[in-house]
């Protein structure tokens, strides 16, 4: 497979909306494959949006299951994904793979009730709640042409530029 270019803010394919997958079929299999490879190149992802990779698809992989201690239904690929009930509010920090250089604070819904299918078009139900409903919610708002900067809950008090990793500090330092 591969890892496919990230698109980056404020490049104006990430505000389109993205059209629902009619076909299930090997293409759809190895884009999901593709979109797979990227998020695990990107050290941290738990997530990533067809859209964020230039394919205006509805499609989404989450998985949340390497944080500790989080309740999560292990790794999702969701196909035409949409939220059925929302319940609650957290807020929380949120960064992106298409936003690198910055964090900021954003509400989210705590609980969610979510429909989607899978890459053989199969159908599915399920809930989810805490860090993983958040990440879900990250994720589908890209199907729509949203970031999280959108949803910022202050944008002068609650976006704030991302630390750098560290790094070696010579060149012998292990």
């Amino acid at each position: 497979m591969a890892v496919l270019p990230v698109l980056v803010y404020p490049d104006p394919r990430l505000r389109r909306v993205s059209a629902p997958v009619t076909t299930f079929d090997a293409g759809l299999r190895r884009l999901v494959a593709d979109l797979e490879d990227t998020r695990l190149a990107s050290p941290g992802a738990v997530g990533i949006a067809a859209p964020q990779v230039g394919e205006l698809k509805r499609i989404v992989i989450v998985d949340v299951s390497g944080r500790a201690g989080i309740a999560h239904h292990g790794h999702l690929v969701l196909v035409n994904p949409e939220i059925l009930a929302r319940e609650g509010e957290a807020r929380g920090r949120e960064g992106c793979l298409s936003v690198p250089d910055y964090v900021g604070k954003v509400a989210r819904a705590a609980r969610i009730r979510l429909r989607a299918r899978d890459v053989h078009g199969g159908s599915r139900e399920f809930d989810a709640e805490g860090y993983e409903a958040r990440a879900l919610q990250h994720e589908l708002d890209h199907l729509d042409g949203l970031l999280f900067l959108d949803r910022i809950i202050s944008p002068r008090r609650d976006l704030h530029r991302r630390e750098p990793e560290p790094g070696p500090v010579g060149k012998n330092s292990k």
